[in-house]
């Protein structure tokens, strides 16, 4: 075997109540249709190996290279605000962890590898469209700065999974941080296992925040680091018009890291309401919702680490509720400072609240679309408004606004600069998603699929090449329902 990982285990050295020992189950017919070899080289891997029929082996399952340690995870996680117990990896397995060139730690992980324990019911496959749509979105999080899992390779399997209609099958692998969620500590609240829930809070500690084992009280800062990263990449999702779509507890991190990008999607045209995941019926997950369920996730959280915060549940309530009055401030914080970013503003100062949210307001009532209103800023600010005026369904909507917005400007050294930094000209449209999909699913053509990608490896570069990739869809383009393909 040519292609090695260098694999250091360390999950899989936790007691097997954490997890059930199980290999991939073979497909028919291992074939690679995606695979990422700077992210291989990043990782350490022999990209030249891996990018040939034994990777393609490996990323489907078919081969499990040496020194991999195969296994589901157990977690549990509130569903749309329904608690689950016992969930767990139901198609997925971790084969391990490998150190990076950068020194860091991350899983490689399968997902669509086949049933487990954990399956309940479910045939444990993926199908193509789901797993390009993570590949596609998970490497423009990337390229878009957002801390994000990341897609390694896709496989199709050589099999038809039945889920509308029959569909080619695929497995998907995903690189990330960890997998540790907050479903993962729910699962052992639940049981009162709390030597478990210690051994995993002293876990995510040595790997996500080492600072924390010197702090008066370890498991209390654990939960205000957890608590400040979510706080942060909420924010960002917000920035950029992204929509998680299906914000279980389950799909929380504790490494601060977007996952499960099931029905997600960008918005187009400016509406915090948006809904576009089809699960997503009472609109939980809707654009302008998404902090207030990431607080209500992490509350999740705190109620599972109460045992470890202090001996007396009052204090260890304080404790919590201490912490998580921390989310709301580090959130407000991160959210202005970053749109003010977006209009050009450094240096933010508290009146500019304000101008942010009067832009926001008049987008919305204009349909404005997001990225390209935003994008259109930094010209509007060097004298050619012409871009941002035509977003506006009435341009004296931008004009009222913008004069204050260019008083504003004359306090900031370059602001142009700071807004073609902040705002991509590229996102992942959806109809540019599902397009690439069809084609790949429909007639095997990923060539939509393989341009897509290199367009939004580059999302904050002008590509006037490329012009059809920033336009927003017409509308009988437009894709009103994302599907998690489970």
């Amino acid at each position: 075997m040519s292609a090695r990982f260098s694999f250091d285990n360390s999950y899989a050295r936790l007691p097997e109540r954490f997890y059930i020992r199980q290999e991939p189950i073979a497909v028919a017919a291992p074939r690679l249709v995606f695979f990422n070899a700077p992210l291989a080289e990043a990782l350490g891997l022999d990209a030249a190996a891996l990018s040939g029929a034994e990777g393609a082996a490996i990323f489907a399952g078919n081969l499990v290279p040496g020194g991999a340690e195969s296994l589901a995870m157990a977690y549990a996680g509130h569903q749309f605000g329904g608690f689950s117990p016992r969930l767990g990896d139901g198609r997925a397995l971790l084969l391990g962890e490998v150190i990076g060139r950068d020194g860091q730690r991350r899983d490689i992980h399968l997902k669509g590898s086949g049933r487990t324990p954990f399956s309940r019911g479910g045939d444990g496959r993926a199908v193509l469209g789901p797993m390009l749509r993570e590949a596609i979105i998970s490497e423009a999080m990337a390229a878009l700065g957002v801390p994000t899992t990341r897609a390694l390779a896709v496989a199709m399997t050589g099999e038809a999974v039945l889920r509308e209609r029959l569909q080619p099958g695929a497995v998907l692998t995903r690189v990330a941080a960890s997998h540790i969620r907050v479903g993962s500590f729910q699962y052992f609240a639940a049981r009162d296992d709390q030597e478990a829930l210690k051994l995993l809070a002293d876990f995510a500690i040595a790997r996500h925040d080492p600072a924390a084992a010197e702090a008066e009280n370890p498991y209390a800062a654990l939960l205000s680091g957890v608590i400040a990263r979510q706080a942060r990449l909420v924010a960002q999702w917000l920035h950029i018009g992204f929509i998680h779509g299906v914000m279980n507890t389950d799909n929380m991190t504790i490494s601060g890291e977007t996952i499960d990008y099931g029905p997600c999607a960008f918005m187009d045209a400016y509406d915090p309401g948006t809904v576009l995941s089809s699960i997503d019926h009472g609109g939980r997950y809707a654009y302008a919702n998404q902090p207030r369920m990431a607080q209500w996730n992490l509350a999740r959280l705190a109620e599972t680490l109460l045992p470890l915060l202090a001996e007396q549940e009052e204090a260890a309530l304080e404790i919590a509720q201490a912490a998580l009055s921390e989310f709301a401030p580090a959130f407000e914080a991160a959210y202005y400072d970053g749109f003010a970013r977006k209009i050009g503003i450094a240096d933010r100062s508290a009146e500019d609240a304000a101008l942010i949210e009067d832009l926001l307001r008049r987008m919305a009532e204009q349909g404005a679309d997001f990225t390209l209103t935003f994008r259109a800023l930094a010209d509007a600010a060097e004298g050619d408004s012409d871009a941002a005026r035509a977003q506006f369904g009435d341009p004296a909507a931008f004009d009222s606004w913008a004069a204050g917005w260019r008083a504003r400007l004359t306090r900031e050294a370059a602001p142009a600069q700071v807004m073609r930094a902040s705002n991509p000209a590229l996102i992942p449209r959806n109809h540019l998603v599902e397009a690439a999909i069809r084609a790949a699913e429909d007639r095997d053509d990923f060539r939509p699929f393989e341009a897509l990608m290199a367009v939004l490896a580059r999302p904050y570069e002008d590509q006037p090449q490329n012009t059809q990739y920033s336009a927003p869809p017409k509308p009988e383009e437009r894709v009103l329902a994302t599907f998690c393909g489970t």
